[in-house]
């Protein structure tokens, strides 16, 4: 049997295929990482970096690098709810602190960590279809940007390449946990803006917008409606985001003094998971998972996705593990720590009222350091939902408000 050209091929280089690649090549793999875009450049996202996603940076040897390109550091969740205001620290100990960095630089710095890792790194690259022998995928094809067509060969190809990824199109994955799309997202970027290290969070009724401070002296502020208002609203969608911060005067007056640098970006997400792996592929990030951007996980996903691919690769290649059984694991681990975010995202993200209990709950909690702190840690990624909303944690922080 001819030796195939690499090991693995990852499709799509950010925030899920970069630290795929990275970690791969680091064991020894040989991998190419393509991507159709050229970097630095832009993509439409969520920005932030949970504290567990600047821990998985750490662990990369690459968190001094983001903190050094500049990006203020968040170390305080604050959510408006309007009676009160729930705010605490998202983090712990070893992970204090969250980041909402622009994904040119990001990006950038991902994709150079992998083409030091000894990853082959082929920008402006375009996939036109996966090779099969019989059901096994083995490779693709493709061209450059100067129209030059290349066939390459792999034992995996990986799809990196987010929730339109060409990987899963072409393999078709069971999907399941499905959810209708739950809210159009809108965001900019305003001078001015200074959040002093906080993300704000600001809810009220079917409206609800967000804000932290980015790069380059820079806040995004992010902000949507159910997604059954989409088509009435997309064409003056701008309008419309600017309409949010008429519901929280206080705001309203901060971003008034501002200005808005470039237009108002927008996007809609679905919500669901694909089977991330079948004969000969896999598939990371939001290409195998994804969900409303309301809490901000997407990120973080990729990155601990990342790690969970590429230790059950490991575990094939070492001969430990079939790489049905090691695929197998990944799923379910991946799928474990994931559900109940997913659900509490989707919770959110309907703009349903919190039933009675809820909002006793968030009325106990406020007040209650230690149970705000646990409360913006869920939002965080932190503390698991299935943790913070067991019955007898939340039978803790009644009886810590009773007393």
């Amino acid at each position: 049997m001819t030796r195939p050209d690499h090991d693995v091929i990852v499709v799509g280089a950010r925030c899920a295929g970069a630290p795929t690649a990275m970690l791969l090549a680091r064991e020894g793999y040989r991998v190419l990482l393509v991507d159709r875009a050229t970097f630095p450049s832009d993509t439409i996202s969520t920005h932030v970096l949970h504290p567990m996603a600047m821990a998985a940076l750490a662990r990369w040897g690459l968190r001094e690098r983001l903190v050094a390109t500049g990006c203020p550091p968040i170390h305080t969740y604050a959510f408006d709810f309007g009676p009160f205001t729930i705010e605490g620290a998202p983090g712990t100990a070893d992970a204090p602190v969250a980041y909402c960095p622009r994904r040119t630089v990001l990006d950038a710095l991902l994709v150079e960590a992998a083409r030091e890792a000894g990853a082959e790194v082929r920008e402006g690259f375009v996939v036109d279809e996966l090779l099969r022998d019989g059901d096994r995928v083995t490779g693709l094809r493709g061209h450059t940007k100067d129209g030059a067509a290349v066939t390459i060969t792999a034992h995996v190809v990986v799809g990196a390449d987010g929730r339109s990824s060409v990987v899963a199109r072409a393999v078709a994955p069971e999907a399941y946990h499905q959810r209708p799309q739950l809210v159009a997202a809108y965001y900019a970027y305003w001078r001015d803006l200074p959040m002093h290290g906080r993300f704000e969070t600001y809810a009220r009724g079917v409206r609800g917008f967000a804000a932290a401070e980015t790069h380059d002296g820079l806040t995004m502020v992010v902000g949507g409606w159910p997604f059954a208002e989409f088509e009435a609203n997309r064409r003056d969608h701008e309008a419309h985001y600017l309409a949010l911060f008429d519901h929280v005067p206080a705001f309203r007056d901060r971003i008034r003094r501002a200005t808005r640098v470039g237009p108002v970006y927008g996007a809609v997400s679905p919500n669901a998971f694909r089977k991330p792996y079948g004969p000969g592929w896999a598939l990371v990030g939001d290409a195998g998972y994804v969900k409303d951007p309301i809490t901000a996980q997407g990120i973080l996903d990729a990155f601990l996705d990342a790690e969970l691919l590429a230790e059950g690769l490991a575990a094939f290649r070492s001969g430990a593990h079939t790489f049905d059984v090691a695929m197998a694991r990944y799923q379910a681990t991946r799928d474990a720590r994931a559900l109940p975010m997913y659900d509490f995202t989707c919770q959110v993200a309907s703009f349903a009222p919190p039933p009675p209990e809820q909002q006793a709950l968030l009325a106990a909690v406020h007040g209650n350091q230690p149970a705000m702190d646990d409360f913006c840690r869920v939002n965080a990624g932190t503390l698991s939902p299935a943790v913070f909303f067991d019955p007898a944690n939340v039978v803790r922080i009644f009886a810590a408000r009773a007393g």
